[in-house]
């Protein structure tokens, strides 16, 4: 099995019963009949709010595929906590140790994580297994990034068939939490 270079695969967030039951008071809803609609609206809102943060929010575990070549190459996830794993994949598929002094890991001040391969081997590629969060779970996320999913997840629940734009106070409560790359 080929693993191309920048294949990253990810567990997905698990959200507490808590952020269902802040959508449900917020929307006023007492019955359960619509949960299945409400947890998928909140998790549509869930990953807006990490692709526009440029940050995973509750702690995952990550796979990541990079090239097996000399340089810093970046992780795709942020904030990183820990790197777990780094293994050499041979051109056919398999995986092979790699020695503790043939590569170097770094996690910056700021959660971003970064891998320099120094000796690979005959590895052209890397697979990565790290973790990355800002929280272990939904009750540990900011209350503002909490009240802008719940918000969203409610604008989509309400306006399912209307051609509406999203509330500008979801962006507001997100926009101080943002990170954006200058380059």
């Amino acid at each position: 099995m080929s693993f191309p270079p920048g294949q990253v695969t990810m567990s997905q967030p698990v959200l507490d019963p808590d952020a269902l039951a802040a959508l449900k008071r917020y929307l006023r809803i007492a019955v359960d009949g619509e949960n299945a609609v409400l947890t998928e609206q909140l998790m549509s809102a869930y990953a807006l709010c990490e692709r526009f943060l440029g940050v995973t929010l509750i702690v995952r575990d990550i796979t990541e595929i990079l090239t097996g070549g000399s340089g810093w190459q970046a992780l795709t996830y942020r904030p990183v906590i820990a790197i777990d794993a780094v293994d050499g994949l041979l051109a056919d598929g398999p995986e092979v140790a790699l020695a503790v002094d043939s590569y170097a890991l770094d996690i910056a001040a700021d959660g971003s994580g970064r891998v320099r391969i120094e000796r690979p081997g005959a590895a052209g590629r890397v697979r990565l297994q790290y973790s990355a969060g800002m929280a272990g779970n939904w009750n540990g996320v900011p209350e503002p990034l909490q009240q802008g999913i719940i918000r969203l997840a409610a604008f989509g629940y309400s306006e399912r068939a209307a051609d509406a734009r999203p509330p500008a106070a979801v962006t507001a409560l997100w926009r101080p939490y943002r990170r954006i790359a200058l380059i």
